[in-house]
């Protein structure tokens, strides 16, 4: 799936948390648990579900 790079951020991996706290919103990597932002990107990322058929129905329509 050469699309990845389209949808390959921390907001779309299935690691990525928000955390609602007294000094605002963070968000976190569960796995790595490293504090990150939703456009940054890790060689780990694993895609949600729905990344995923996203994923596949543009690898489609590029065929």
């Amino acid at each position: 799936m050469e699309e990845a790079g389209a949808f390959h951020c921390c907001a779309t991996c299935i690691h990525f948390r928000v955390e609602k706290g007294m000094s605002g919103v963070s968000y976190r990597c569960s796995r790595l648990t490293y504090e990150t932002r939703p456009d940054y990107r890790f060689q780990c990322w694993t895609p949600t579900e729905r990344v995923k058929r996203l994923m596949e129905a543009r690898q489609k329509q590029a065929e």
